[in-house]
């Protein structure tokens, strides 16, 4: 057992860090655990921003990963509204970025996250311009909808990936009316691919929601401080009072690249470099969830996770391998999204150029169906639309890496179980 006089320290209050801290405890760990938040609310998960929460269907208190008194009952020290602007790694220390205080640790994660990425545009100023990444921002977003539904109000969003398409089922749900901006062809292009991405074009026009593909916003238009219009490259000038960037998020990096460790290629999404147990090239240093780059031996490749599942799953590996259990983390990557009457599940990793064929077991039109991502016929990955309770199937086609007939993975009167070797 890990000596009880030793410190653990935990940088970053999302779900990945929480979760870390409960496994530390629930490992028997009976050292010190201190979890740093930067933000003042206590940890909480984030797919409800952009889901229940925000549609109103969810109360604020259900998305934190713990209730308020869990923390002092199991002895974790936890931080809130506090940054960690440097980690001293022969001193095996960070500083408060708020008063300079130097906090000991033994082992430390990091469990910073990401961030959402800006429009460096004219016009980013403007008070209706908004980003979705933390509870405040969800809070105010919800409000925007709201009002915009009220009074027949227009939002641009800027991009087609999931935050942008679910914002956009859910101001539609509100009533307002949408525009999303995407430069590739189709949503979730570099996801699905453009077999799938039409798909959930057909779903949200069919909902009202307008497209412009192929085009990027050059410039928000205001008056008095408030967005009036968004221009494109192609000329084009689209009526808002609101925006929303969606273009993705960056890797919190910056703590972890001035001490020195090592990077991910940016090429390659870039984060903290790790091994199979997410160290990275400092021992005592690990990371977890959205920013570290792990390399994953089913896929034959270095993975970065930007979602749920990743940060539920890495934090708790993170905490055991702190504590000196030899576990490589490989979950099979896995996330969800639901829009308008549309629910899914996306598991496994199928990038564009990484797969040959996509094989649909179903009906697509009506949105009952799944589809899989094949290289050489063994499934990378496979997607469920309104048909449930087949993931555990679906991963266990992946992780066999077995030849499977396409014919029978399309016939859906084959059970999934029946073709798993």
């Amino acid at each position: 057992m890990v000596d009880a006089d030793q410190t653990f320290v935990i940088v970053g209050g999302g779900l990945a860090g929480a979760k870390a801290a409960e496994t530390l405890r629930a490992e028997g760990f009976n050292g010190r655990v201190i979890l740093i938040c930067d933000e003042r609310d206590h940890p909480y998960e984030r797919p409800p921003l952009s889901k229940g929460y925000l549609l109103g269907k969810a109360e604020r208190d259900t998305v934190f990963v713990h209730e308020p008194a869990w923390y002092a009952r199991h002895d974790v020290e936890l931080h809130l509204g506090q940054t960690v602007d440097r980690i001293d790694r022969a001193a095996k220390t960070v500083r408060f970025g708020d008063d300079g205080t130097l906090v000991h640790y033994d082992k430390l994660l990091l469990a910073t996250g990401s961030e959402p990425r800006r429009l460096d545009i004219p016009g980013t100023d403007l008070a209706g311009v908004h980003h979705l990444r933390r509870l405040h921002h969800a809070e105010r977003l919800k409000g925007v909808l709201s009002s915009l539904g009220r009074d027949n109000g227009h939002i641009v969003i800027a991009g087609a990936g999931w935050i942008g398409l679910e914002v956009a089922a859910a101001a539609r749900e509100y009533g307002a009316e949408v525009t999303v901006v995407e430069s590739a062809p189709t949503p979730l292009h570099g996801v699905l691919g453009p077999e799938l991405g039409a798909l959930f074009a057909e779903l949200h026009r069919s909902h009202g929601v307008r497209f412009h593909f192929g085009a990027r916003l050059t410039e928000i238009v205001g008056q008095d401080g408030m967005v009036l219009a968004a221009r494109t490259d192609d000329g084009e000038e689209h009526p808002a009072h609101d925006v929303l960037a969606a273009i993705g998020a960056a890797p919190r990096t910056g703590l972890a690249e001035a001490a020195g460790l090592t990077l991910a290629d940016r090429a390659d999404g870039g984060g903290v470099l790790v091994d199979a147990r997410l160290r990275t090239s400092d021992p005592d240093i690990y990371a977890a969830g959205d920013v570290a780059a792990f390399p994953h031996a089913l896929f034959g490749a270095r993975l970065r996770v930007e979602h749920w599942a990743n940060a539920l799953n890495g934090g708790p590996a993170a905490a055991r391998a702190m504590l000196g259990q030899d576990t490589p983390y490989d979950r099979v990557p896995y996330f969800f999204s639901d829009q308008y009457d549309l629910g899914m599940e996306y598991s496994g990793w199928a990038p564009p150029g990484a797969y040959d064929q996509v094989v649909i077991r179903g009906d697509a039109a009506k949105r009952e169906f799944i589809a899989f991502w094949l290289k050489e016929g063994r499934v990378l990955a496979g997607m469920n639309v309104n048909v449930w309770d087949v993931t555990e199937h679906i991963q266990r086609l992946i992780r066999s890496g077995a030849p499977v007939s396409t014919d029978d993975l399309a016939d859906p009167h084959i059970p999934l179980e029946n073709l798993v070797p």
